[in-house]
């Protein structure tokens, strides 16, 4: 049996779309997103200044409403089922935070398998950001060899460390500095998990 372990980004991997552009489309903030996100795929602002820039746009959202949003987000179902069957070794690692994200990580079962940005809440409104992942310094926590899937330039260094590395473009295109490095690019979901299926 195989001992890699699997770490994948949620937004366009796990996710059918992007978590924060879905949400700024819901509540009309949807140009200004797309540009700050934009400009974060190309590697024109840094993921974390990027991620403050998004974060802004949103805090004046109930979270309880952006938590439920986000809760429905469809998901790319063969990945999730492949997690699911595998879950002891598997991790989702994203930006994201937590008090959005929750009800969909619970959704998925993998409240004890992912790594994600954090905040505090005060009256359902997000008061402060306390830390945004570093991805980097997740994959180097990591005893085991490891896959890595992912598709934007901040999962970048998560791949180009990674046993194998997988550039997923099956939701957007896969970013420069992921072609870069990966060692696999599939674009369809269905060849990812039968790639995955093959490495367990």
């Amino acid at each position: 049996m195989s001992k890699l372990i699997f770490l994948f980004d949620l937004d366009s991997t796990v996710t059918r779309e992007e978590i924060l552009p879905a949400i700024a489309n819901r509540f009309g903030i949807f140009e200004q997103m797309r540009q700050v996100t934009e400009s974060t795929m190309k590697g024109e602002i840094p993921f974390k200044q990027s991620f403050l820039q998004r974060v802004e746009l949103l805090k004046n959202i109930p979270v309880s409403e952006v938590c439920q949003l986000v809760s429905g987000i469809k998901l790319n179902e063969k990945v999730v089922e492949f997690i699911q069957k595998n879950k002891s070794r598997c991790y989702i690692v994203t930006g994201n935070l937590d008090i959005w994200i929750k009800g969909l990580i619970e959704k998925i079962g993998m409240e004890s398998h992912t790594f994600c940005s954090s905040a505090l809440v005060r009256d359902d409104y997000l008061q402060d950001v306390i830390s945004i992942v570093d991805k980097n310094a997740v994959v180097s926590q990591m005893l085991l060899p490891f896959v890595a899937v992912g598709d934007g330039n901040n999962d970048a260094e998560m791949i180009e460390a990674a046993e194998i590395g997988i550039g997923y473009g099956g939701v957007r295109n896969i970013a420069p500095s992921i072609l870069s490095c990966a060692s696999h690019a599939v674009y369809s979901e269905e060849r990812l998990v039968e790639f995955l299926q093959r490495l367990i």
